[in-house]
């Protein structure tokens, strides 16, 4: 019976673990694999302590970080994945992909979540090419250009506002006739001299050579094909989390994320917390879910031991 079952090897997961070895708390740690989304970035820029570093080189460091501090605390069940999670009498069960069952007294879900991908033609062939899904990562890579932000939400505005720091020019594709984004950051940010607002426009394909060098787009209301220039396409259109396997085991929203009390990071059932990319929260960063799963295991820590 462990205390403590923590899943998913990205920074929630993995600050919540290194805690957990250094609180002594027996723990469970599952993990498919390390680094979450991360690891396909070739240079992070905003990780806090480190000015540069390689997606995978981050999520070798996370691995390390852990067993350092692992010795006779934390079990890694590395490769796997979580088929079930059962409430029991007084604890819960949690089965892996192997058909292994764990026992533990309390879980933290750090599943993460995936990208929406962008459904165009050769949108997979330039990914890390030009196209990307992460404006905090990859923006200032792109100063002076011209780029192409894809979506019409709060994230896609939040993401074309933060690239008109760098870019020459920003133009925002949405494929449905209305933005999804509030009224007022719509117009804030389209009122940037930069910048440029298209409804009604369906990817078709993504052009270059070996990088980026523009997009091909229909307009669904004339159905008139037209191209843009860009070196850089920023793909907003919405997070998956990785909770299918939790249907109903804890409250989850209408887009499947776990909601949470972001005072204890707590969800609707006693005894399983929940951090980073899968819950409810509105920004979705390295080091937001860290922090997140910090907070998530000091609350455990204080549940099992001094309540």
């Amino acid at each position: 019976m462990y205390d403590l079952i923590i899943i998913g090897g990205g920074p929630a997961g993995t600050a919540a673990g290194v805690y957990a070895a250094r609180k002594r708390l027996s723990t469970g740690f599952i993990t498919k694999d390390w680094g979450g989304q991360s690891t396909v970035s070739t240079d992070i820029q905003n990780w806090i302590g480190t000015p540069s570093i390689s997606g995978q080189e981050l999520a070798n460091q996370f691995k390390q970080h852990l067993l350092t501090y692992a010795d006779g605390y934390v079990t890694v069940h590395e490769g796997e994945c979580v088929s079930t999670v059962e409430r029991r009498d007084g604890y819960f069960a949690v089965t892996l992909s192997n058909g292994t069952t764990l026992e533990t007294k309390t879980i933290l879900i750090a599943s993460g979540s995936k990208r929406r991908q962008l459904n165009a033609e050769n949108a997979a062939k330039f990914e890390h090419k030009g196209l990307t899904y992460c404006a905090s990562c990859d923006g200032p890579l792109f100063a002076q250009q011209s780029v192409a932000v894809i979506g019409g939400g709060n994230a896609a505005f939040e993401t074309a506002a933060q690239l008109l720091a760098y870019a020459k020019d920003v133009t925002l594709l949405q494929r449905s006739e209305q933005y999804r984004a509030d009224p007022v950051t719509v117009e804030k940010v389209l009122s940037h001299p930069n910048m440029r607002g298209i409804l009604n426009a369906e990817i078709i394909s993504v052009t270059g050579d070996n990088f980026v060098s523009g997009l091909t787009y229909r307009k669904r209301d004339s159905g008139a094909v037209a191209t843009l220039a860009v070196t850089g396409i920023f793909v907003e259109i919405g997070m998956i989390p990785n909770t299918d396997y939790l249907t109903g085991v804890v409250e989850r929203d209408e887009y499947g994320r776990i909601i949470i009390d972001p005072w204890t990071q707590q969800t609707s059932i006693p005894g399983i917390w929940a951090a980073g990319d899968c819950t409810n929260v509105r920004y979705h960063q390295n080091n937001i879910a860290a922090g997140a799963g910090v907070l998530a295991l000091e609350d455990i820590y204080v549940t099992l031991r001094a309540r």
